[in-house]
């Protein structure tokens, strides 16, 4: 075969995803980030974007925040305007199948394509410095006598943080239905709120709040876990471990867009892949006390249809739907 027929049968092969990552050019990747800035999803993204250019399998990453109603704004636009796009991802997790479930927005997450789970991590609860309570003890009788007095600060409605405060009124006799729970759009907002006393416990993942905690602008009073965290979350209780029966943990992972093959769904699994094991993503991990859970493809695909039905479950016993 002639070189330039050789170069352009590359070339065709490369557009149309069927090479292996070694033979093709790093990509151009446009990810959407269904978050304001400042939280985990954004936090997220931007990791995997330098994660992708430090394994070299992208040429650049180009980042869209787009937040509001637990990521359904974001997804739509993605599943709109990225139709048949193999180097476009979306961060998505926990917290968008719950928004799902209780806005019932028009989009699904079955129109994206799963391409894999990065990271896993619990909820911990804080209070401000200034807060006239001390621990969760505090919170929960307060919380029984007026649970309208108690503001619990976070993500989305129907956020990890948000299902387990109706998890936790539950377990100590308070009607779900009567919490009063204020969502924010990004994890920037929370963090405002919770510094300047506009809510009464904040909650969000250990690496949100990490900076504030260690300089005591926060005083965490729980965490969401089966066992204490390491590291330098170790000394934050365990709900459970006060008397409170609720354990639930946020994952977090990427999508590729609506339409696209499975050739190209593997190539973008492969190029993240990849990215998890850069020198980057590896900083990520232990700056941001995340735990890797690394699960791609089909099984991926399973492990969200089966949250979703789980999440469903809990949020409806809570009494959230």
């Amino acid at each position: 075969m002639r070189r330039d027929m050789f170069l352009k049968s590359l070339a065709a092969l490369a557009a149309a995803g069927a090479l292996p990552l070694s033979a093709q050019a790093a990509a151009a990747i446009k990810m959407m980030l269904p978050a304001n800035p400042g939280g985990g999803w954004d936090t997220t993204g931007r990791a995997v974007g330098k994660a992708l250019q430090d394994a070299g399998v992208a040429s650049s990453v180009t980042y869209d925040n787009k937040g509001g109603a637990a990521g359904a704004i974001g997804l739509a636009q993605f599943v709109n305007g990225s139709k048949g796009d193999p180097n476009a991802m979306m961060v998505m997790g926990a917290v968008m199948l719950g928004g799902i479930i209780t806005g019932k927005p028009p989009v699904n997450l079955s129109q994206a394509t799963p391409l894999a789970r990065l990271t896993s991590e619990y909820n911990v609860f804080v209070l401000p410095a200034n807060s006239p309570y001390k621990s969760m003890a505090e919170v929960v009788a307060q919380l029984k006598k007026d649970p309208g007095s108690i503001k619990w600060g976070g993500g989305s409605r129907g956020s990890t943080e948000h299902i387990a405060a109706a998890m936790i009124a539950r377990e100590v006799g308070v009607d779900p239905a009567k919490i009063n729970y204020v969502a924010f759009r990004g994890g920037g907002e929370a963090i405002s709120a919770i510094l300047g006393g506009n809510v009464t416990v904040g909650g969000s993942g250990f690496s949100e709040f990490a900076e504030y905690i260690a300089t005591g602008k926060m005083k965490p009073i729980g965490v969401t876990s089966g066992q204490r965290l390491k590291g330098a979350a170790a000394s934050i209780p365990t709900l459970k471990e006060q008397g409170i029966n609720v354990e639930i943990g946020n994952w977090r992972g990427m999508y590729g867009a609506p339409g696209i093959s499975k050739a190209q769904r593997d190539e973008l699994v492969a190029q993240i892949e990849r990215a998890t094991k850069s020198k980057a993503w590896a900083e990520a991990l232990q700056k941001n006390d995340w735990t890797p859970a690394w699960l791609a493809g089909d099984a991926f695909a399973k492990f969200v249809d089966d949250e979703f039905a789980s999440l469903r479950a809990t949020m409806i016993k809570s009494g959230m739907v």
